[in-house]
């Protein structure tokens, strides 16, 4: 029989992270939101909670869990916020696992300890302004002179890139090409404040506005030889592996955002009253909450699936695509529904419905569009 009850360890950081959700991040979170602020305190107490070195070894600095504990720590924080899990989600499986995964032995030592406990962040130099899905299409150049690397380009959305505790980029940069005539593409770590490389002023955006997201440019930006994380030219082979983990993650983050609105409703149309009733005695109120319920229920089996194969070792790569594809539906579409019952509360960014369907949108952007996890499964399915 399948038991997917969480065992005692989970349940027990399920909880821990469920009441630091909701009593210091939910109290506070709304301000930094419309001052566009990134919760500085925040993280750190995340960092000492060891939230970001949550499925990393302890030799590492990590906490010596696995990548299902990283998830469930997504969805209780994005029942509260998106922009504070979003910030762990990049921090872990974009900043900190590239170099855990095909980091030398030297790059390890130097850079997961502090990217471990959340004292630096790390982020994923990827997205390049014009190529938005087409993540082959990269642009970004680097070249070796003499023992150093020499990059020029740019690249668009990156999240964690300009906070006062970002430590490194990494970025993916054509080095060559392959005796096909295809680009050769690496992928190197680039330290902040190095010179060559700017960081743009944050992005006006949408949502997430407590998260931190930049444009980044390289001009003649020079970083060590040694900085070439992993094997020179597995750079695209590389991103897709990380990409893979990192749609599990968003997936859990998403479901924390569709339960969140299941719990703003519950508890608003116990309070509300219209035509002289609780709006929660209406059936058409019942019947859209349930709806809610079972959407964010379906998508975090979802990823339960996908996170259990994961952590097993096993091929993950559809259901990893069906788990983002199904999770950012739910969260989109539970937003909507929980903006309506709200009615025009639902519109004043006071009440975190509304916030909730300014983040839920990304999600169906970030770490590959709805329309890229579908060719995805698509392409597990044999159909090329």
């Amino acid at each position: 029989m399948i038991d997917l009850r969480l065992d005692e360890e989970h349940e027990a950081l399920r909880k821990t992270v469920q009441e630091f959700a909701r009593e210091e991040v939910a109290p506070v979170i709304g301000d930094f939101y419309e001052r566009e602020e990134f919760p500085y305190e925040i993280v750190a107490k995340m960092g000492r909670m060891g939230l970001f070195g949550l499925p990393f070894p302890e030799e590492h600095g990590g906490m010596g869990g696995d990548y299902f504990a990283l998830c469930l720590a997504l969805e209780e924080l994005g029942r509260v916020d998106s922009s504070v899990a979003v910030t762990l989600e990049a921090g872990v499986s974009l900043g900190a696992m590239p170099i855990y995964r095909f980091g030398t032995a030297e790059q390890k030592e130097r850079w997961l300890p502090a990217l471990c406990t959340g004292e630096a962040l790390g982020a994923f130099g990827l997205t390049e302004p014009g190529g938005g899905s087409d993540a082959g299409a990269t642009m970004t150049t680097a070249r070796l002179d003499g023992d150093q690397w020499v990059i020029n380009g740019s690249k668009a959305f990156i999240t964690n890139s300009g906070t006062d505790i970002t430590s490194l980029v990494t970025v993916t940069a054509v080095t060559g090409a392959d005796p096909g005539g295809r680009k050769e593409i690496s992928t190197i770590i680039v330290p902040a404040g190095t010179p060559g490389f700017s960081v743009a002023r944050k992005y006006s955006k949408v949502g997430w506005n407590a998260s931190d997201t930049h444009e980044l440019s390289f001009a003649d930006c020079r970083v060590p030889a040694e900085n070439q994380l992993g094997v020179r030219g597995r750079g695209y082979a590389q991103f897709l592996s990380i990409l893979d983990e990192g749609r599990v993650a968003i997936a859990a983050l998403s479901v924390g955002l569709a339960q969140g609105c299941v719990d703003e409703c519950v508890r608003y149309v116990h309070e509300r009253e219209a035509f002289g009733r609780k709006i929660g005695e209406y059936q058409a109120i019942q019947f859209k909450i349930a709806d809610m319920e079972a959407r964010a229920h379906t998508a975090r089996l979802a990823y339960y699936a996908a996170a259990s194969k994961l952590v097993r070792g096993e091929p993950f790569k559809k259901e990893a695509a069906i788990a983002k594809l199904v999770a950012s539906n739910a969260a989109m579409d539970n937003s909507r529904d929980a903006t309506q019952i709200f009615g025009g509360y639902g519109f004043m960014n006071e009440f975190p419905v509304g916030r909730f369907y300014r983040d839920a949108k990304i999600l169906e952007i970030g770490e590959g569009t709805s329309e890229v996890q579908r060719m995805l499964i698509a392409r597990e399915l044999g159909l090329r």
